[in-house]
């Protein structure tokens, strides 16, 4: 029983030891056409990697023959299910742009969304592919909406706007942090402007007014009555949009002490002009 076993691993080492030689001949020294053949055969059998050296070799000799589409095809996908995502979509853009007629446009249009898509990191981090991900799914819905990947690429577009809206209001969060008032509230303002229907409205309407509570109780005295009205008036806003929120109790605190600075900046003013300065 040992002897057979012995036997059927040395058997199987043969085979696989043989299969690799075959790989290497033909990698290096193979016919374009036997290189072609097997590159094909191993995609089929989901070996991409090496499926992807073979078509390497042969790509420049089916230069506009008509088995080159069928090329650039494999190269992509096997680029995308050995998870070469940047390559993936570079390949698949590729094929899209060269044969736009072909059959498997279509497919080649969502793999190149969707390889976007996987590339692109988490929202704390720069979003350029998620925002490559973004144009060519809209594209893809709108040129296959009876797709039966319709359904996926709208939950992918969902999924990667929340991302960007997140991005931006951490952006804008951030120069709050750093107690950069005046760029918060821009900030917050363009977010607000474009993501009107945003899950963050309450929280960045709650830092814009904290941002120019801050702004006006820390500004020079030619600026201070015009921050503070602001300030007094983003609070107006925050209250009537939300006045169940549970940060209401903090932001009538900072509201009491808008009005008393108001009121004494301007018995100074009035000091002021009375003693003629």
């Amino acid at each position: 029983m040992q002897k057979m076993k012995r036997l059927s691993v040395l058997f199987l080492v043969i085979i696989l030891f043989s299969a690799c030689s075959e790989y290497q001949k033909v990698l290096n020294k193979g016919a374009t056409e036997d290189q072609y053949k097997m590159g094909t055969k191993l995609y089929e059998e989901g070996k991409y990697n090496k499926a992807i050296q073979l078509f390497e070799k042969v790509t420049p000799k089916y230069q506009r023959k008509p088995q080159m589409e069928r090329i650039q095809y494999m190269v992509a996908e096997s680029n995308y299910k050995t998870k070469n995502y940047d390559l993936a979509s570079y390949y698949f853009n590729r094929f899209i742009g060269n044969y736009p007629n072909s059959s498997k446009i279509e497919e080649a249009s969502y793999l190149a969304a969707h390889s976007y898509y996987l590339a692109a990191p988490k929202s704390t981090l720069d979003q350029a592919d998620t925002q490559k991900a973004l144009t060519a799914f809209q594209g893809f819905i709108d040129k296959y909406p009876e797709s039966d990947k319709i359904a996926e690429a709208n939950k992918f577009y969902d999924e990667l706007s929340k991302r960007l809206e997140k991005k931006a209001f951490d952006n804008a969060k951030h120069y709050y942090k750093t107690e950069n008032y005046r760029a918060a509230i821009v900030a917050l303002d363009i977010f607000l402007e474009d993501n009107f229907g945003t899950v963050y409205k309450e929280e960045a309407l709650s830092y814009k007014f904290l941002a120019s509570y801050e702004l006006g109780m820390r500004s020079i005295f030619t600026k201070k009555e015009e921050r503070l009205n602001d300030a007094l008036s983003t609070y107006n806003k925050f209250q009537k949009r939300f006045p169940d929120s549970k940060k209401t109790k903090e932001i009538e605190n900072l509201f009491e002490n808008l009005n008393k600075e108001l009121k004494l900046h301007k018995e100074q003013q009035a000091k002021y002009k009375t003693n003629g300065l």
